[in-house]
């Protein structure tokens, strides 16, 4: 139940949404087994188990996108396609042209999709309806997308907006690199990827790597050459690490045994370990978000002006490090 990677988007705070009327939306789009003439299905599944589409413990809501994809490879159908096309160049003296061409592959799609194996996969959303939390446990922002694309189909309303912040996750990372310390609460740890602006987009990367005195000297040099950092690997309060993005995702995320030792100890049975793992889970992540978008200068609210921030100097060659306030780049649905 422990997520691993963060999309993170905001609500209204709060979010005054009815749950018994948004389990009712969600059902316009409950999941369906793949049909045999389709390449894919989606749809929300019960995320216990039990039915329920929506799973809700202490004004804390996760819901379940199931897709599920029939696995015909391109290969396969350029292949079969290709016999095919031979047996007619035999039969009728020429080599079947583009159009025709075209026409064969559909056929062979159509024929062999109903043969093809499927795999079925989930995405699980935390909502928080009282702080104005989404998140979503996905690895990249497509498979996020995909998710949020299935829940404003199915509501009334959604009024969901990415995550602002005042300084932009890289600006804030070089500071933080510049000048060898991370922000109150908040440690660095030994996972570091610089990138070069430029066309050749270089790239130096520090992995497991201890970020000592002599390495710290060594990125100082590659912020003053213009490299910018694009991952850092961050501890919070000795309770959870994992690796912040220039994009504003949480990658990698783990939160310490503790942590987990505690919830296994809060529990007798075992169908209540879900419920515990939901709830700690929530609970310092609820903790960890506000104090993140802190440590990037706060977030930007609408109709807000944006605070004004002056460069910070790196100490090799007084080569500026930008950290003016940058907007993340609207996805693709708010464009």
């Amino acid at each position: 139940m422990w997520f691993k990677n963060l999309q993170l988007y905001r609500l209204p705070t709060p979010w005054n949404v009815d749950l018994a009327k948004l389990d009712e939306q969600l059902a316009r789009g409950e999941f369906v087994k793949c049909p045999s003439n389709q390449p894919m299905s989606r749809g929300w599944t019960s995320p216990r188990k039990d039915g329920a589409l929506i799973y809700s413990n202490n004004r804390q809501w996760l819901v379940t996108l199931a897709v599920e994809q029939r696995l015909l490879p391109s290969s396969v159908v350029n292949e079969v396609a290709l016999e095919r096309a031979e047996l007619m160049e035999a039969q009728q003296g020429y080599a079947p042209g583009r159009k025709q061409m075209k026409e064969i592959k559909e056929r062979v799609t159509e024929e062999l999709m109903p043969r093809a194996f499927t795999r079925k996969r989930s995405s699980f959303v935390w909502i928080d309806p009282q702080n104005g939390w989404f998140i979503v446990d996905a690895a990249s922002p497509a498979k996020a997308e995909e998710v949020i694309e299935h829940l404003r189909h199915c509501l009334d309303e959604f009024p969901l907006k990415p995550l602002h912040t005042q300084l932009s996750p890289q600006s804030a990372m070089a500071d933080w690199l510049a000048g060898g310390e991370a922000p109150a609460g908040f440690t660095i740890d030994c996972d570091c990827e610089l990138k070069a602006a430029g066309e050749e987009k270089s790239a130096v990367r520090y992995v497991r790597h201890p970020l000592g005195d002599e390495v710290s000297a060594e990125i100082k040099a590659h912020l003053a050459a213009g490299k910018l950092p694009t991952k850092l690997a961050l501890t919070w309060d000795e309770r959870i690490s994992f690796v912040l993005t220039e994009k504003l995702e949480i990658k990698r995320l783990a939160f310490l045994d503790i942590l987990k030792e505690a919830a296994e100890k809060s529990v007798e049975r075992a169908d209540e370990q879900f419920d515990a793992d939901f709830a700690l889970m929530t609970g310092e992540l609820a903790r960890f978000l506000p104090q993140l978008v802190e440590a990037l200068g706060g977030e930007i609210v609408e109709g807000e002006p944006v605070a004004a921030v002056t460069a910070v100097v790196s100490p090799i060659n007084s080569a500026p490090v930008n950290s003016a306030p940058v907007n993340n780049d609207l996805p693709p649905w708010e464009a």
